[in-house]
């Protein structure tokens, strides 16, 4: 069910493994920071938390994607992200070989700290 926002939109709009892959991931990442604001920013949903994006999140034809994350994070956490794709920034996923809840927690705590050391 959507309430007519353009996230629910644009769910609402993908296969439906893949719609509910991303609800999960949107979810999770509005449970750790309930603070943060929902949008649309380059026609993907968008997280931000004062006014700067914390992740990016979009479907796409073979795969789900996760955007947002630094060259250092995805090197720090290698062995974590084995078996996910990806290229600068992002992260590859499928509805199968979801995303964990502790990984994507891990993610949303580096992109925080992130954005706290650039003020």
């Amino acid at each position: 069910m959507t309430d007519g926002s353009p996230i629910d939109e644009y769910l609402a709009g993908l296969p439906p493994e893949q719609g509910e892959a991303l609800q999960r991931l949107r979810d999770e990442i509005m449970g750790l920071v309930p603070n943060a604001v929902e949008t649309m920013s380059y026609g993907m949903p968008t997280i931000k938390v004062e006014g700067r994006a914390l992740l990016l999140f979009a479907g796409w034809k073979a795969h789900c994607s996760l955007y947002g994350l630094t060259d250092a994070f995805i090197a720090a956490h290698a062995d974590e992200l084995k078996g996910y794709g990806g290229t600068k920034g992002s992260l590859h996923f499928t509805p199968r070989n979801a995303l964990s809840a502790e990984l994507v927690g891990k993610m949303v705590r580096a992109r925080l700290r992130e954005l706290r050391s650039e003020d």
